[in-house]
């Protein structure tokens, strides 16, 4: 106790919570963003054919789920745009991604070691993004546990809700690529976070808010640098989910994806030969002929 009252590591997590998140950690939340969105099939020609639509697309990733979520309460999508600050800072990270000379800057900050670092402290602007949109909703619906985790859970999966509308401004439409039919780890874990931080809003977790957020800041952060790390693409929680799916749903514990990836090959095979035999007999009707 006394070490902790020298180095004042008790109010750390307070003042973690407070540590305000303009330039560095939003700097850091829209290179990563906007690096994703150049890895996107197509969207580097999109920028030379539709710049318009290239930041669009770009203001989409960064903003996509403070627009989604302002509408869901009422209010205006274009309310975020008043930022001055945030806007152009975005539409700078997004010109020197897709427009710097030689790549010099996607370069740079795609670089592993340079990227850890950025994709760690984008996970310090999500988990504050779920703790504030679960607030917002405790003020607009007092009792509202279910429309504070939704909110809470769009705020922090950002873009990834929007995708399918996203990819309509590149010209791309792919219905399969929809986040709520295949969620990925970032997505997930916004909603458990969700989840916790409507738990502590409601008082039913028994722990300070900024307690939540700096062990929720770290495991997030923690598992997405040894993710990117690894090139995964994997997710912690695929366990304990395919366990609980499992006993409460009854789908089938692991492989179920490889099962549903490799059926369609098996019951296309006897099709193919009945479209390789038909074929041969029409060739020889036409030599009959």
């Amino acid at each position: 106790m006394d070490l902790l009252a020298v180095l004042n590591l008790g109010d750390f997590p307070q003042v973690f919570s407070k540590m305000g998140m303009f330039p560095v950690f939003d700097l850091a939340y829209y290179i990563v963003s906007i690096l994703y969105l150049k890895y996107e099939p197509g969207s580097v020609e999109v920028s030379r054919r539709s710049p318009v639509a290239s930041w669009l697309c770009a203001m989409l990733y960064c903003f996509g789920s403070y627009i989604l979520a302002d509408v869901m309460l009422g209010s205006s999508p274009l309310d975020y745009f008043q930022h001055n600050s945030h806007i152009l800072l975005a539409t700078a990270v997004w010109y020197l991604i897709f427009y710097c000379p030689l790549n010099l800057f996607y370069k740079c900050v795609a670089f592993l070691p340079v990227k850890l670092v950025l994709v760690a402290l984008k996970e310090v602007v999500r988990t504050r993004k779920i703790a504030a949109g679960v607030h917002h909703a405790h003020h607009a619906y007092h009792h509202g546990f279910f429309i504070m985790v939704i909110v809470g859970y769009v705020k922090g999966s950002g873009v990834a809700l929007m995708s399918n509308f996203e990819q309509l401004l590149r010209g791309v439409w792919r219905p399969e690529t929809n986040e709520i039919l295949n969620m990925s780890f970032p997505t997930k874990a916004s909603l458990y976070g969700a989840i916790l931080f409507t738990l502590q809003e409601a008082h039913w977790l028994p722990i300070s808010k900024s307690t939540l957020i700096l062990i929720f800041t770290l495991f997030m952060a923690t598992s997405k640098v040894v993710m990117t790390a690894r090139h995964s693409h994997g997710s912690p929680f695929a366990l304990i989910e395919s366990w609980i799916c499992h006993l409460l749903f009854g789908s089938p514990l692991g492989g179920s994806e490889e099962d549903h990836h490799h059926s369609p090959a098996v019951s296309s095979a006897p099709k193919s030969k009945e479209e390789l035999s038909e074929g041969a007999r029409k060739r020889k009707a036409k030599k009959a002929e």
